[in-house]
């Protein structure tokens, strides 16, 4: 199927009403059946705002606000990738209204009486400007789609879909220097599938991926806030970064992930409950300074440690610095 030629919209400017019926006599020559007129500077405004134009035909001379003006307002609308092409269409001709013309926004110039044939070479001329613009637009939306979707794949775990280690490093530096300008407590959770090399071997590893994503979801279920992040640590070990909140608060954060695990009632032979379960390791501190968020995720390692050694399915509080 043929794809429909692009036709630009355009809007004439001129409160000459013979000079309107020759210039849509030559737009009508181009296969523009239908322009915009407008009268006056404020109706152009108008217009312009309401239906944005590709192009402007815009006498100099107009009974309330000069062209000039009308420009420069068409260019302080205009945001981002917006770009109207402009021509002046004028019988004033001196070589300071050509510059004033341009100064103002315009994009070309041209004194009247033009010939049908300068108009529409010029006219043909900036159509493909415009073309050119709105296909550069396009690609340039695709390509930003392109990097947003490269963004989210290099800082989401592939498998279930919650944040990964790198996007988990980068978060947690941003969290802590804003957790140190305001003086707010930072939690860290380290949380690990007990068991899962057994559920591995005993159930197959496309239900041990399964798995995985069943848990990650009610990690990030129950981290909902902007200064709360769920991701995967590492194989079968995940992590919540909470923001302002201080060691009572992350205990509860953990034991209620727990909790909402267990309430999965995924089957597990090799535990005692004979489902799925999690331990959970938790450190909070202050940061400062003196304190790195190395040594925190060290620290919330030991303390997950402790939660494995003190019989699995459990939370267990641990300290900044006691590794």
């Amino acid at each position: 199927m043929k794809a429909t030629a692009y036709r630009p919209k355009i809007l004439v400017v001129e409160d000459s009403k013979v000079t309107v019926k020759v210039l849509t006599g030559y737009l009508a020559g181009m296969g523009v059946e239908h322009p915009l007129v407008a009268e006056t500077g404020m109706q152009a405004l108008t217009l312009f705002r309401h239906e944005h134009p590709d192009i402007v035909l815009l006498d100099a001379r107009l009974p309330d606000i000069d062209g000039f003006e009308v420009a420069r307002k068409i260019r302080q609308s205009e945001q981002g990738e917006e770009w109207t092409a402009i021509i002046f269409l004028t019988a004033m001709n001196s070589d300071e209204d050509l510059a004033r013309g341009i100064a103002s926004g315009g994009d070309d110039y041209l004194v009247k009486p033009v010939s049908e044939t300068v108009f529409q070479a010029k006219l043909r001329a900036m159509q493909r400007l415009v073309e050119m613009q709105r296909k550069l637009v396009e690609v340039t939306r695709k390509l930003d789609a392109a990097n947003a979707e490269l963004q989210r794949l290099s800082t989401t775990d592939a498998l279930t879909g919650i944040a990964n280690r790198r996007a988990l490093d980068d978060f947690l530096s941003r969290e802590w220097r804003r957790c140190l300008r305001m003086g707010k407590p930072l939690s860290l959770v380290m949380l690990d599938i007990d068991y899962f090399k057994l559920f591995n071997d005993k159930y197959g590893h496309q239900a041990g991926d399964d798995c995985l994503k069943k848990v990650a979801e009610q990690i990030a279920r129950a981290a909902p806030r902007a200064s709360d992040l769920a991701a995967r640590y590492g194989g079968e070990e995940f992590m919540l970064v909470l923001g302002e909140t201080d060691a009572d608060g992350a205990l509860w954060m953990a034991e209620r992930v727990r909790q909402m695990v267990a309430d999965l009632k995924v089957p597990h032979y090799a535990t005692d409950s004979k489902f799925v379960s999690i331990s959970c390791g938790v450190v909070s501190v202050l940061p400062d300074e003196t304190r790195s968020t190395e040594t925190l995720v060290q620290s919330v390692d030991a303390a997950l440690y402790q939660a494995k050694r003190g019989g699995r399915d459990r939370v267990a509080a641990g300290e900044y610095g006691k590794l």
